[in-house]
């Protein structure tokens, strides 16, 4: 990093510290760049951090993460070789601990302290109002709040339920504080959480009937092929994407077979054209008659459900497995607000047209993982605070967008979860051309400091 010291860089504030703000506060502090880091809980951590105190976090007792050891460990500092291939999540929390604490970065965050506002002033500089009533003022701001904590729960469905109702991010295991055992119990949805949570509770000593509901057929993938972690094979780089695609659902038909050979729906896409649920267990239970497979829902109905194909079933809970809103309660400026469908359009997944010193880590929907993300996008944060790399001008950025945006997402169905796919070997391929494009661009441009230094002097 040629980090000319003589250069006063701007002071950034970082808003969480789950694994993206604090992988970029790890970048941050590597270029001597100032930066506060807020955290409205008691510790680090964030979604994997649980029953986290500020109720942001999404984990269940018995959640093990979907994405080998050898995909989400970062860059710079090895996830222990005894850890399974899967680990619990108290395991990758204790890494994220270790990581924290291994390069020095707990005494730079400030914890039991949120953003509640946050706004551009007209002189550019950023005003952030903190939840202990004090208000500070920064060069630049990073938002790493993460996007699996505001619930999404259909409100389209006419009709009333009068059991037991809770979203899947809400759920902690099969007991407290509802008790799921000898109970009809529906879960709605065909993501991740919603395999592991119907397998968890179609376990006989737990519920009576285990119901799920899915809108259209979906592509469960095995989390091994040929008794590798699934996600270890990643094909040459020199191969496109595309074709590599091609490959790789060729080769998960193969291991698995057909969906409605299990007693699912057909699915009316490939794999790999929508966001893919990864279970060991979910196909089996399903074979296994544990978990009965339902359609779209009609309406509610007092003490059950009526779905589209007339039928009815009688019901005691309903788990809500049905996704996250994108939400930013500290912004108000309309420009700041994702659509209704989840829509927001940034530059690398990072910068709002407009916006050239504000940032978003770590909101993406990557194929792996999520967890070393934001570290490779804190390459480009970091490079461009410093000096190191410019962006494109501005009139180029809209395009760059779209066609990222076809890229990633264009051979998905359309769906908000969908919204903000990337594939993350492309992504990161993507990204160390940019920074090779924006290096020259600062190169040619003197390397100045494209963030002004000006917080610190001004009230």
């Amino acid at each position: 990093m040629a980090f000319d010291g003589e250069k006063r860089l701007p002071k950034a504030c970082i808003v969480g510290a789950g694994p993206s703000g604090f992988t970029t506060a790890k970048r941050l502090k590597d270029y001597g760049i100032p930066y506060d880091c807020f955290e409205v809980s008691d510790d680090i951590g964030g979604n994997w951090y649980f029953n986290n105190p500020n109720g942001m976090s999404s984990c269940y007792e018995s959640l093990h993460i979907d994405t080998s050891k050898w995909r989400l460990a970062f860059e710079d500092y090895p996830i222990p070789s005894h850890y399974p291939d899967f680990p619990h999540h108290a395991q990758l929390l204790e890494y994220f601990h270790n990581y924290v604490d291994h390069f020095g970065l707990r005494e730079t965050i400030t914890f039991n302290t949120g953003v509640e506002h946050a706004e551009r002033r007209d002189d550019g500089l950023w005003s952030v109002r903190l939840s202990n009533g004090e208000t500070r003022v920064y060069d630049v701001l990073i938002v790493c709040n993460g996007h699996h904590w505001d619930p999404r729960i259909p409100t389209e469905y006419p009709g009333e339920f009068n059991g037991y109702q809770v979203h899947s991010h809400n759920y902690r295991d099969p007991f407290e504080p509802f008790d799921f055992r000898d109970k009809n119990v529906m879960v709605v949805g065909g993501g991740n959480s919603a395999m592991d949570i119907s397998s968890e509770l179609s376990q006989k000593p737990i519920a009576k009937n285990l119901y799920i509901s899915l809108r259209r057929g979906i592509w469960v993938m095995p989390k091994y092929m040929n008794g590798q972690p699934a996600d270890k094979a990643v094909l040459p780089r020199w191969i496109p994407t595309s074709i590599g695609r091609k490959l790789a659902r060729k080769a998960v038909k193969k291991a698995i077979g057909n969906m409605e050979d299990y007693g699912l729906p057909k699915p009316d896409h490939e794999p790999l054209d929508g966001h893919p649920s990864v279970s060991g267990e979910f196909l089996t239970r399903v074979g296994c008659g544990d978990i009965k497979i339902k359609g779209a829902i009609e309406r509610l109905d007092g003490d059950g459900v009526i779905y589209k194909d007339g039928s009815r079933e009688q019901l005691d809970a309903i788990v809500w497995a049905t996704g996250y809103n994108i939400s930013f309660p500290f912004f108000t400026d309309p420009a700041l607000t994702p659509d209704k469908d989840n829509r927001f359009d940034l530059f690398k997944r990072m910068v709002r047209p407009g916006f050239d010193n504000l940032f978003f880590m770590g909101l993406a929907q990557p194929l792996p993982t999520l967890v070393n993300f934001a570290e490779q996008q804190s390459k480009l944060v970091g490079a461009y605070l410093a000096g190191e790399y410019a962006l494109p001008p501005a009139d180029q950025i809209d395009d760059i967008i779209q066609a990222d945006n076809e890229f990633h997402t264009g051979h998905f169905y359309n769906s908000p979860r969908h919204t903000i796919q990337v594939d993350f070997h492309a992504y990161c391929a993507d990204l160390k051309k940019e920074l090779k494009r924006g290096a020259a661009r600062a190169d040619k441009q003197g390397n100045v400091i494209p963030v002004e230094a000006r917080a610190e002097a001004t009230v």
